[in-house]
């Protein structure tokens, strides 16, 4: 169960998340958050802010700036602007996340599973996008995807973009930033049965704030090392053009090997034409040593 969060903190007194979102809960509001998100010059005066959002009643449109000021919006000499938090609710909007329920086709990914090597399929389903072969139920990785990464895409523009998303959320979560809420996020390696790839030897990923979590291979932690890309690079492979569910060592555990329990040390070995590339984690996964070998 998540941990309660506390106070949303902003210019005055913390606000309780409830109360927050309370206060965002009005169309009148979430115009003015809009207009200000959309102002070709910020600040933004109150007489232009209150014709942007369309309210002729001075006192009324005051009133409701007002509940918003200090918490999702900031005033200056200048007029308002918006704050972070502000703009989070607006991106939250525009993305889909409170407005939108979109249904998708099953896609056919067209890449091979790596299990059993029959075609991937994805499908989407409470703003998840999964990737799965339809054969033997192997998953290469189910995650959030906001309805408005569907937009004006086709269906290989999603699954490019999924693959992008991807590699973005492990890439921060790996160095300890939760991509949820930018708090300190933490690394295991666990036996995980029931996580979102089909091998068992997983990366969980858990911010001790707001209790976000990801799951991956350990594999997946290499995507934008730099002896990884280039040892690819040698063979003819570019690694950022290449989507993580069809490279093995990202969505399988096959090719890790624990080799240490107290700390942890894992191996991950590439294989690529008459050559083999074995790197050493430890137990943040971080690179600890790199070795090429033939094989």
């Amino acid at each position: 169960m998540s941990e309660r969060i506390g106070p949303i903190q902003g210019g005055g007194e913390g606000v309780e998340p409830a109360d927050a979102f309370g206060l965002v809960a009005n169309e009148t509001r979430l115009a003015i958050l809009e207009a200000l998100w959309t102002a070709d010059d910020s600040p933004v005066r109150f007489s232009a802010l209150r014709e942007d959002v369309g309210m002729r009643d001075s006192a009324q449109f005051n009133y409701h700036l007002d509940k918003l000021t200090d918490q999702f919006v900031r005033k200056v000499d200048e007029g308002y602007e918006l704050r972070h938090a502000g703009e989070k609710v607006v991106q939250a909007v525009l993305a889909g996340s409170f407005t939108e329920h979109p249904t998708l086709d099953p896609i056919d990914v067209g890449d091979p599973c790596v299990n059993c090597g029959a075609d991937l399929r994805a499908t989407y389903e409470d703003e998840r996008l999964c990737i799965e072969c339809p054969d033997c139920g192997y998953g290469h990785g189910e995650y959030a995807f906001p309805p408005g990464g569907l937009t004006d895409r086709t269906d290989e523009e999603v699954l490019a973009a999924f693959d992008q998303r991807v590699r973005h959320l492990h890439c921060l979560a790996k160095d300890g930033v939760c991509p949820e809420c930018s708090g300190r996020m933490e690394t295991t390696v666990e036996r995980a049965e029931d996580c979102c790839l089909g091998g068992s030897l997983t990366a969980i990923h858990r911010c001790s704030q707001c209790n976000h979590q990801l799951c991956s291979a350990v594999g997946l932690a290499l995507l934008d090392d730099s002896v990884v890309v280039g040892f690819h690079r040698e063979h003819g492979v570019s690694l950022s053009e290449r989507p993580y569910w069809t490279l093995s060592w990202c969505v399988s555990d096959d090719a890790i090997e624990l080799v240490g329990e107290q700390p942890q040390r894992f191996e991950v070995t590439i294989e690529l034409d008459d050559e083999a590339l074995t790197v050493t984690l430890d137990d943040d996964l971080n690179v600890h040593d790199t070795e090429r070998s033939a094989v």
